[in-house]
């Protein structure tokens, strides 16, 4: 397991991680890339725990994602399966799970202060989180995508299902993006990837 973790995580978090998915229990299975999620938990029929994890993510993001699924399974046991999924007993099992990880051996210095700040208040996904999302989107492998709050109004740009969109004006936190085949309004996070078409 240590072997196949270090393709996928960074060194010196391998260990403790191995430590975790031995004392959970967790069958762990990485997965190709999935658009909507990076990562879920379930309990199976058979009482095992699974865990998924998408093999696209870089090392950084993958490690997160890991603990953000353990801490389901570890709240769940603690607490009981009627607690939120990302109430606040999540929020507190995934503070103190991630808390051990938080240092420079494991995350480059200049990612620190914004890692630490945002488990402060840990939110359901990293991507809702957009200076945590740019931090670690500079460890991906270079891609064509770009995020919505880099183009400009009226650009066209395409997402992941192929459909275009023209970028319209922020609306508080959100792009109000119009489809263009449809001509329906949808909202979009400042960080959403996307490929731009034209601009």
């Amino acid at each position: 397991m240590e072997s196949t973790l270090l393709k996928y995580l960074p060194e010196r978090a391998v260990p403790p991680c191995v430590s975790l998915i031995k004392v959970n229990a967790v069958h762990l299975k990485i997965v190709g890339d999935r658009v909507t999620r990076h990562g879920d938990y379930r309990r199976l029929p058979s009482g095992m725990h699974q865990i998924t994890i998408n093999a696209s993510l870089n090392k950084y993001r993958f490690l997160i994602t890991l603990i953000h699924e353990i801490a389901h399974l570890v709240a769940f046991e603690k607490y009981g399966r009627r607690i939120k999924p990302h109430g606040i007993e999540w929020k507190k099992t995934f503070q103190s799970l991630m808390l051990p990880f938080i240092r420079p051996e494991i995350f480059p210095t200049k990612v620190l202060p914004v890692i630490a700040n945002h488990f402060k208040n840990p939110k359901a996904s990293s991507d809702t989180d957009a200076k945590l999302s740019l931090a670690l989107k500079q460890f991906d492998p270079v891609s064509n995508k770009t995020y919505i709050f880099e183009l400009p109004i009226g650009s066209v740009f395409r997402i992941y299902n192929g459909k275009l969109f023209k970028k319209g004006a922020r609306k508080i936190k959100r792009y109000e993006c119009v489809e263009i085949s449809s001509g329906r309004t949808y909202v979009f996070q400042p960080n959403a990837e996307v490929e731009l078409i034209k601009d």
